[in-house]
């Protein structure tokens, strides 16, 4: 859902700013017809935030997992996740799956960083997904104001 994407970007810089931390979020422009490798670039000297962030928004009232088949694509025989990993393999970005869980009106939405190693070893034992469990097991993001904050701790994943 591309508002999560543009929220999490707006975050993610007024944490650099904030912090006086060089770095910059951006969201990759998407075309119809080219297969998009990750949906934000976060750039900067320091490693640790040298990122490749995928981003995905559930609907976490209908369902219980976050499926490999269903919330990820496949383009030209190649699966999302692979596509993904291998840009993150070649880049030395480190992965992120940042997944936002939604409840529905009147109550709150809460996001998740979900560490791309993790995704990687869901991914390869064939196991259907990531269950919204396990998602919610790590901390949410706050959120001030009806927007995402993040901290230095939220990034050491």
């Amino acid at each position: 859902m591309p508002d999560f994407e543009w929220e999490l970007v707006a975050a993610l810089n007024r944490f650099f700013e904030t912090e006086e931390i060089r770095g910059v979020a951006y969201r990759l422009k998407q075309s119809r017809y080219t297969p998009q490798v990750v949906d934000l670039l976060v750039d900067s000297p320091l490693s640790r935030y040298y990122l490749a962030v995928e981003c995905k928004s559930l609907d976490a009232r209908k369902t219980k997992t976050l499926y490999f088949t269903q919330h990820f694509s496949i383009a030209g025989g190649v699966h999302q996740i692979e596509r993904a990993d291998r840009f993150i393999e070649s880049s030395g970005r480190r992965g992120v799956l940042a997944v936002e869980l939604r409840r529905g009106p009147g109550r709150p939405k809460t996001a998740h960083l979900f560490p791309w190693r993790r995704v990687m070893e869901g991914f390869r034992s064939l196991s259907p997904g990531i269950p919204v469990e396990e998602i919610e097991g790590l901390p949410a993001l706050n959120r001030a104001k009806g927007s995402y904050r993040i901290e230095a701790g939220d990034l050491e994943i």
